[in-house]
């Protein structure tokens, strides 16, 4: 008997720990009648369905969210056409609500399990093979002396009845909470396939369930209760992460630091078992960090761990209508004193389209998380899900959204269908410029342009618009060309003019590196000279490149390996910058600037530079 758990993820990097967990609750004894294939939602819906028709199995569950249902759908549909014979059941947030009528418009869906699935999934497995055992006299054995199982059985004449499930017209009681620390380590059960996969993806990981807060677009306001797991039980299970050398940890815990002593005791072990390799990510409030916690997070290894803030939005009505309690001006201070760290990465959220927010509102609130300086700023869309109070609400608010998965906001009786298009144009400029990193030093100036950082994403927009690029698409290294032809819209001058082509080289080689010089990117033939000499020097009596001579490297490897360039203004000067005008600005003396790429920023991925 072959159960066979699918998940179907949004990116290949993302790994199936709610399937994982279910496979490992089973039991020992019984993971080895359950198989697991994940997949992603780019792939073909054919694709998956031969893989999955091949695998054979007796039984199969699907794993539901917003962004995998309507593929769901589809292979359920197929796949019943082909094996009518084999139980489909459902699983996830997106099936655990109005799961009624997905049971009418699905009749090939066996049935749904409801909310929190390890003790749910591991009785439905035990009756599935116990069905199957007994219609086989327990298993007939083959000449090799291993169980053969009866493919003809039709295990869909079953219809189990346990709590935490629903079947077409019948519906058996939720389950109770589990003890989260009853949870076996799903990690220690891959099989060797995702065993050998998983140091290349993102890891998920949970240390606890539930979250404090009551917010009303989130399905975890429903759990009231945080239910932590033992931090013993943790420190061992991440020492296993270290061991392997995972790449990143994503905690999934919806609010880490909701527990201080949880959250302190965890970091102070992230702090002294480093593996100088893993990154570990972490959800917090930063309002509830306390000087303890922030003095811990300052000493951390640069990139070791990120943190993810969600501010949401900075109108107090609108916090008070999500049952969002912020102190935003604590937020604002303790975000800036991490920064001040320099060694943890930031990413803070926005969500347009909550309740009393109409876009001058929602202007302040960007603007007022652009000038934290998180590292990135992420521009999201409300999304109405089933069994979340928004849900409830949304006539009421005058919420109009999609029909269709993601359920995302169309307009509101505050922000008009024009305006959220306005907002997806900034919140894409926002990706490719901001949160790309691409651009630091070229943007610390290009907003003085303009009268708030929100203008100036706007008038990006616009720009991209008109000239065709929403369309066509500019690539990567192409974005620093149409950055320039911007600037130049602006009539800024030939001064400002310059200092911007300059600002963009610096930019340039500061990520990439490149073979090909950019088009915008001053002559510097006059200096090669002077460039490979400093090179034959390094490569006689090293000065600031010990560890290219330590390791063999001739002048002209090192030479193709590092980057040097000249510069007239002071670029890599950020307070300089900032306070730049650029109505009274003229070139300084040349300085030449060299960019290693051996050093570069574990939280920017800048080269490391130096002044020559």
């Amino acid at each position: 008997m072959k159960f066979l758990l699918t998940a179907v993820h949004a990116k290949y990097i993302h790994t199936g720990l709610a399937i994982y967990n279910l496979r490992s609750y089973a039991g020992k004894a019984m993971q080895e009648y359950v198989e697991t294939a994940e997949y992603m939602i780019n792939q073909s819906v054919d694709n998956i369905l031969a893989d999955i028709y091949q695998r054979k199995p007796d039984v199969i569950g699907f794993s539901c969210y917003i962004w995998n249902i309507s593929m769901v759908k589809r292979l359920i549909r197929e796949f019943h056409k082909l094996r009518p014979e084999v139980p489909i059941w459902l699983g996830g947030p997106e099936v655990s609500y109005e799961y009624d009528k997905l049971l009418e418009d699905f009749p090939e869906v066996t049935g749904i399990m409801l909310g929190e699935g390890e003790e749910t999934f591991r009785e439905l497995l035990q009756i599935y093979v116990e069905a199957e055992r007994d219609s086989t006299g327990k298993g007939r054995i083959k000449e090799d002396g291993a169980e053969e199982n009866d493919t003809g059985k039709n295990l869909r004449d079953l219809k189990p009845a346990i709590p935490g499930t629903a079947v077409k017209s019948s519906f058996f009681g939720v389950r109770k909470p589990l003890n989260m620390d009853e949870l076996p380590f799903c990690y220690e059960d891959l099989s060797s396939e995702e065993e050998a996969a998983a140091p290349n993806k993102i890891v998920y990981y949970e240390s606890s369930r539930g979250c404090p807060f009551r917010c009303s677009y989130c399905l975890s306001s429903i759990e009231k209760q945080v239910r932590l797991r033992n931090v013993e039980l943790v420190k061992r299970e991440l020492q296993y992460f270290l061991d392997k050398k995972v790449k990143q940890v994503k905690f999934i815990d919806r609010t880490f630091n909701c527990n201080k002593e949880h959250a302190m005791e965890i970091w102070r072990f992230l702090l002294e078992h480093d593996n100088g390799v893993t990154n570990f990510h972490f959800e917090i409030s930063a309002e509830l960090l306390t000087k303890e916690e922030l003095e811990l997070l300052s000493r951390m290894r640069p990139g070791l761990i990120q943190l993810e803030i969600g501010v949401q939005t900075t109108n107090k009505e609108t916090l008070h209508a999500i049952h969002r309690p912020a102190d935003l001006e604590k937020l604002k201070i303790t975000v800036m004193s991490v920064r001040s760290f320099r060694n943890i990465h930031q990413h803070l959220d926005l969500i347009a389209g909550l309740p009393y927010e109409d876009l001058e509102s929602f202007q302040k609130s960007f603007n007022d998380v652009y000038a934290m300086g998180p590292n990135q700023l992420q521009l999201g869309f409300l999304k109405v899900l089933k069994g979340s109070e928004m849900y409830d609400r949304a006539a009421e608010y005058g919420i109009v959204y999609q029909s269709e998965p993601p359920y995302e906001v169309l307009y509101t009786r505050w922000l008009s269908y024009e305006e959220v298009q306005e907002l997806k144009k900034v919140e894409r400029m926002l990706e490719l410029f901001y949160n790309s990193g691409q651009f630091s030093h070229a943007l610390m100036v290009l907003e003085k342009l303009f009268e708030s950082p929100y203008a100036m994403f706007l008038a990006l927009a616009e720009f991209y618009e008109k000239e065709g690029y929403f369309l066509n698409s500019p690539a990567r290294n192409y974005r620093y060309e149409v950055m320039l032809e911007f600037v130049k819209s602006r009539n800024v001058g030939e001064e400002a003019e310059k200092l911007f082509r300059e600002l963009l080289t610096f930019d340039f080689y500061l990520r990439e590196k490149a073979k090909s010089r950019p088009v915008f990117a001053k002559n510097i033939h006059d200096h090669f000279g002077e460039i490979s000499a400093f090179y034959r020097k390094e490569e006689k009596a090293p000065g600031l490149l010990p560890e290219y001579v330590a390791k063999g490297y001739d002048s002209k490897q090192m030479m193709r390996m590092t980057h040097m360039d000249i510069f007239c203004y002071p670029v890599w000067d950020e307070k300089r910058l900032k306070e730049v005008n650029l109505e009274r600005i003229s070139p300084e003396k040349e300085r030449l600037v060299l960019f290693d790429y051996e050093k570069r920023d574990p939280l920017s991925y800048e080269a490391g530079y130096m002044l020559i």
